[in-house]
């Protein structure tokens, strides 16, 4: 096969029965670099037009839009994840405090999750709507604002209307990974949603060893430990706040601008703004891949959510901890996202370059299924030290099921992106609610709720081999996939393709 000599992308039209081809080709000329796309609607093949996704992760860049967009997604996640679980570490005080039974502690552990599978289902929609630059500064702003009040709360029930706030926060996830998805090519967009998110989740980990330490410092000043963890809670709204601002003014909706001005010149299709975003989600609800990949992330994401609220006071009251060591041992979980998800979108994007979207789909069952064996052996462990290990192995296959069922999320509907993104993220907050109930309940110790937690995990796994693709999309897939590589090697310029209209 000759390389093209030019970096120029051309195409023409051509009848289905030139050449076999098949549903999809790639032709390479002296000159050209062809692609064709079999369409219902000119029975046919035409030329796809190109956007500018990076086929790249240059990760310690700042010069192009790609790269400012992916550190700001992951930071902006990771302060919403740090603001979101920032009081869980702090509940053996809240519950002296407030008085707090556990099945109110239940309470407000599914209030914190259950608000999120509302928000992230409307997230989606919105970001297809006004773009994921407005969506995510908006909800960083409003959202910071019960972070810095939940100190007001006085009682379990203002407590708990508090977490349910919080927990709109949550929808970050859906924002972060639609608009890595906008940025990066095919061949490397399971590796760059997997990162932003995973160094996201970190938060969840990092707040649980960090405010134990900010509850200190604001002790050290005389405080009361009553009124010590209100202030503590200052801290993480306010630091949202800033990265709000930062967020306006550092990224773009897409790599060639925003959503809104990109309709204005015709770059981008009316019909994606307000009739699309209605038919966007129609779609997403109506494929039953969507509902699949809900229920697998509600067994990864969901479970991740469920640990990051109760492995502080597990470990606190099960092995009589001091809270601080309880919340270093609690934020090791949370840790594991530094690589943990990155090697599942790696992991995703490596099973796509030998076996495509099937490999994909392939791996994630493994991950979910070894994910459910492990939270069995972690919920048996009676040692600390044991549990401690198995903790992080636990986590290790949490993590990476998140980011491999997020390298699939992409390609089951590209002009409905936002809703299926928002739809698959709420599966993971409606996990929780669920897992929530497992320790809500008086009659279960927290070691049989994770058991029983465990078995669900490994059920639900199989649900990943539910979702499968038509051969066209494979096809367009894998096109879309070796041209990224090839542009990544520098053979051809340009970036990402996208279906015709």
């Amino acid at each position: 096969m000759m390389l093209p000599e030019s970096q120029r992308m051309t195409g023409r039209q051509r009848n289905p029965t030139d050449e076999a081809c098949g549903p999809w080709g790639i032709t390479i000329g002296r000159n050209t670099w062809e692609i064709y796309v079999r369409t219902t609607q000119t029975k046919g093949f035409i030329v796809m037009e190109i956007k500018n996704k990076a086929p790249r992760i240059n990760l310690f860049s700042l010069k192009t839009v790609q790269m400012r967009t992916f550190h700001l997604t992951w930071l902006a996640f990771f302060l919403c994840f740090f603001g979101w679980f920032g009081i869980a570490p702090l509940m053996p005080l809240v519950r002296d405090d407030l008085g707090l039974t556990k099945g109110e502690i239940g309470n407000t552990i599914i209030a914190s999750v259950a608000i999120t599978v509302l928000v992230r289902l409307l997230i989606g929609p919105l970001c297809d709507k006004i773009g994921p630059r407005k969506t995510y500064t908006g909800l960083l702003a409003v959202g910071s604002l019960p972070v810095m009040l939940i100190g007001l709360a006085d009682s379990y029930e203002t407590f708990l209307l508090a977490r349910l706030a919080i927990g709109s926060i949550g929808a970050s996830f859906v924002i972060t990974q639609y608009h890595t998805s906008t940025m990066f090519a095919p061949n490397v967009v399971g590796t760059a949603n997997a990162t932003t998110a995973g160094w996201g989740n970190l938060g969840g980990g990092v707040t649980q060893m960090v405010m134990p330490l900010i509850l200190a410092v604001v002790l050290g000043f005389g405080v009361a430990e009553t009124m010590g963890w209100r202030l503590a809670m200052v801290f993480p709204g306010v630091i949202m706040l800033v990265v709000a601002v930062l967020y306006w003014f550092f990224t773009t909706d897409a790599p060639d601008g925003n959503f809104a001005d990109m309709r204005h010149s015709g770059a981008l299709p009316l019909e994606d703004d307000h009739a699309g975003a209605t038919k966007g989600m129609l779609a997403a609800v109506g494929d039953f891949r969507v509902w699949a990949l809900f229920l697998v992330y509600g067994a990864c994401f969901g479970v991740e959510l469920t640990i990051n609220n109760i492995a502080a006071i597990y470990f606190f009251d099960r092995f009589e901890l001091s809270l601080q060591i309880a919340g270093l041992i609690a934020g090791l979980f949370g840790l594991m996202n530094i690589f943990a998800r990155t090697l599942g979108g790696v992991f995703s994007d490596r099973f796509a370059a030998k076996r495509g979207l099937s490999g994909r789909v392939r791996f994630l069952f493994l991950t979910l299924f070894i994910e459910g064996i492990a939270l069995v052996a972690f919920s048996m462990m009676d040692a600390l030290v044991i549990a401690v290990s198995m903790m992080v192995i636990f986590s290790l296959f949490v993590q990476m099921s998140e980011g491999a069922t997020f390298g699939i999320v992409p390609f089951i509907n590209r002009k409905a992106l936002g809703s299926v993104a928002g739809i698959v993220g709420a599966g993971g907050n409606a996990g929780a609610v669920a897992a929530g109930f497992l320790f809500k309940s008086e009659a279960l110790s927290y070691q049989e709720g994770l058991m029983y937690l465990g078995f669900a995990v490994i059920i639900c796994s199989f649900a990943a081999l539910a979702v499968r693709f038509s051969e066209a999309t494979v096809a367009e897939e894998r096109v879309r996939f070796e041209k990224a590589v090839l542009e990544r090697n520098g053979v051809v310029s340009g970036a990402q393709a996208v279906p015709a209209e």
